[in-house]
């Protein structure tokens, strides 16, 4: 007989992989919680309060120690101001590949190769914030014409 909350000997506990390490799925869309936090220069503390959780809760999310439910992910992307989606997108192959086959004709063809996400780095992440806190917005706007300019020579 087995006690709630105990696991059979044997047996990984629910929602872990083998060896009961996190899934790598978990593992992504925690990464994906983190980087969207980041970038509105939020602290896991202030997160944890807008979802009613602690900042101990979300970090255990973010490493995907623990798996967030549909209802928890509907509220996350809510606070951070994303779509569900979001969460999963740029997820490696190999991730794809270990969670099951697809049903054929439901999905869009995945593309043969991209580039990694620059929203992901942290170069990104420091001009943004930088560009944020130039507070005279004709400035603002100047260095934005500046950077598609040099970007579009970079191009030509």
């Amino acid at each position: 007989m087995v006690i709630e909350n105990e696991k059979e000997e044997g047996q990984p506990r629910r929602g872990r992989g083998r060896g009961g390490r996190p899934k790598p799925v978990d593992v992504h869309v925690g990464s994906r919680v983190r980087l969207r936090r980041t970038m509105l220069g939020m602290s896991q503390g202030k997160l944890g309060d807008a979802i009613g959780l602690t900042f101990q809760q979300v970090q255990k999310y973010e490493r995907g120690a623990n798996r967030i439910g549909a209802s928890r992910l509907f509220e996350l992307s809510k606070t951070l101001e994303v779509p569900v989606s979001f969460f999963f997108d740029d997820m490696p192959a190999e991730i794809e590949a270990e969670s099951g086959p697809r049903a054929e004709g439901l999905a869009e063809d995945a593309q043969a190769h991209y580039a990694a996400d620059p929203m992901a780095k942290r170069e990104t992440l420091e001009l943004v914030r930088a560009y944020y806190r130039i507070t005279d917005s004709n400035v603002r706007k100047r260095v934005f014409d500046l950077a598609k300019a040099l970007a579009k020579a970079g191009q030509d």
